[in-house]
């Protein structure tokens, strides 16, 4: 196997190739600075030059909020980009695993959790670009695996547990969101299970946060536990936020993820998020 890991700055892309280095797996992370995704001479080249098995694909633009003013800038990035690395890959005769989002769905219709094939309704620009993300990977390449994550926290970016710890040096008190509901993805649990599922070959569409189902309110809670500070948090509703913090896209209020694909496929799940919670925080 060797496999190739775009995003390598990114919080999910460097503990990627820290597993692939613990295993012993040949690998090369890259980042913007060895190509641009959106330039597809650049990307099939340079994956034409290194010829990887297997193309583990976390770069992407991210910014929630700035997508709805850069519309164009995420699509070239989360849609075109992963089309390209696609094409590159059908070149070479490699896989891909593309990494997904919780905001596929349109996060409002139900309050159970998400199985993997529900119809895809995104409601923000980058959900939508991240969908035809998968898309295009699902209609280019018959060897894929496409992995949806959410609440993201690592150790190599900002994060919802950094910002926390942060605003906790100057406040006593944190309003924090108690109706979106989900589970936090820790990138060194998942980056794990990324590097097993790369190993089966078993293609398909898998779910993969840590366990447990809470709010963005409970994870502050939990975060203070641990930390041991008495910093003290405000439930408020995504409205009463959303009046105090304006925010230009549409968050999901259910990012429940089904994990049945990963049962299914005999993949383990990953551990409990407040057991995920305090091994990150010794890390950091």
């Amino acid at each position: 196997m060797k496999v190739l890991v775009t995003g390598v700055k990114g919080q999910l892309g460097y503990d990627v190739v820290r597993h692939l280095d613990a295993l012993g797996i040949e690998n090369r992370g890259v980042d913007i600075d060895d190509f641009d995704l959106t330039d597809e001479a650049a990307v099939r080249a340079y994956i034409g030059e290194y010829r990887p098995t297997c193309i583990v694909h976390c770069a992407a633009y991210t910014a929630v909020d700035k997508a709805e003013s850069e519309p164009e800038k995420c699509f070239a990035v989360n849609v075109t980009g992963t089309r390209n690395i696609a094409l590159a890959a059908k070149d070479v005769d490699a896989e891909v695993l593309y990494v997904s989002t919780d905001y596929v769905f349109d996060g409002f219709s139900r309050e159970t959790p998400w199985e993997a094939d529900d119809p895809k309704d995104p409601q923000n620009v980058y959900g939508k670009t991240k969908y035809e993300g998968e898309l295009e990977v699902q209609k280019l390449l018959d060897q894929y695996y496409i992995v949806r994550i959410c609440w993201v926290f690592g150790k190599n970016g900002n994060n919802f547990v950094k910002t926390m710890l942060r605003l906790a040096q100057s406040h006593d008190e944190i309003s924090v969101v108690c109706d979106q509901h989900g589970a936090p993805t820790y990138t060194y649990d998942v980056a794990s299970l990324l590097c097993d599922v790369i190993a089966s070959h078993k293609y398909g569409v898998y779910q993969a946060p840590n366990e447990g189902d809470i709010t963005w309110y409970d994870f502050a809670v939990e975060i203070f536990r641990q930390t041991g500070k008495d910093t003290k948090v405000i439930p408020v509703s995504t409205e009463e936020y959303a009046k105090m913090n304006p925010q230009a896209a549409p968050r999901p209020k259910n990012s429940r993820l089904s994990k049945k694909s990963l049962d299914e496929a005999g993949f383990s799940r990953l551990p409990d998020y407040k057991d995920a919670l305090a091994r990150y925080l010794k890390e950091l």
